[in-house]
């Protein structure tokens, strides 16, 4: 996935978590941010962003933050990111081969899963999460408790009970990272949850990224440690 017209800014505060005040060509600039996550390890005093010039005249803000970053490493902070990426992944065969039909926000049970993929062979409900939190070259995810990411797990056992193949699929909105973890100090439910879906059938998915100033795309899978 690509964006256009990009600047880059330093970052000054955040007084919400919508909202971040940026340093862009000597200008203080209040801009979206496209993640409502923490982010505390990310948006640090003064660090490097990366930010989308907005074309819609109308809007209160210019700029979206849209990457951070964090020493030399570029991360992708952009929550529908994710989504994007794997869209473009799904359309190309690289998970499914040969989808006869990619619908996304679909429906089961009381939840709406991000994607519903049928090929001949299969037909696969996949939830998909971005990770932006990376700790000593393991990513993890949550950065913050969810019982959101729990409820998918639940309804991903129901769809691998009635037949389907459930997948989760951890984005990780960065490269270079050397596994993937769940971050049990921060959710421990999610991480015990997420053992129950493997447990289940689910599969336990996690790809790195290939991010830009302009684009992440999904690089390759990466080791998944429960």
């Amino acid at each position: 996935m690509n964006y256009n017209n990009t600047a880059k800014g330093r970052f000054i505060n955040r007084p919400n978590r919508f909202i971040a005040q940026v340093e862009i060509e000597n200008q203080i600039h209040t801009v979206h941010v496209k993640n409502t996550g923490r982010c505390r390890e990310l948006l640090t005093d003064s660090a490097v962003v990366i930010l989308e010039e907005s074309q819609n005249p109308a809007r209160k803000t210019k700029y979206d933050l849209i990457a951070v970053y964090k020493g030399d490493n570029l991360i992708n902070m952009d929550s529908q990111a994710p989504n994007n990426a794997v869209g473009e992944w799904l359309k190309k065969g690289k998970f499914i081969k040969n989808p006869t039909l990619i619908k996304a926000e679909k429906t089961f049970g009381s939840s709406r899963l991000d994607f519903y993929v049928e090929s001949q062979k299969e037909k696969t409900f996949i939830e998909v999460k971005g990770v932006t939190l990376e700790v000593n070259g393991v990513a993890k995810f949550p950065d913050a408790p969810t019982q959101r990411g729990a409820k998918h797990l639940k309804e991903l056992i129901s769809a691998k009970k009635q037949g389907y193949r459930a997948v989760v699929l951890f984005v990780i909105q960065m490269n270079g990272c050397k596994f993937f973890t769940p971050n049990a100090d921060t959710d421990p439910l999610f991480a015990k949850a997420l053992k129950e879906a493997k447990e289940n059938g689910v599969e336990i998915v996690a790809a790195d990224c290939i991010v830009t100033e302009n684009s992440m795309t999904i690089d390759k899978s990466i080791e998944v440690k429960l």
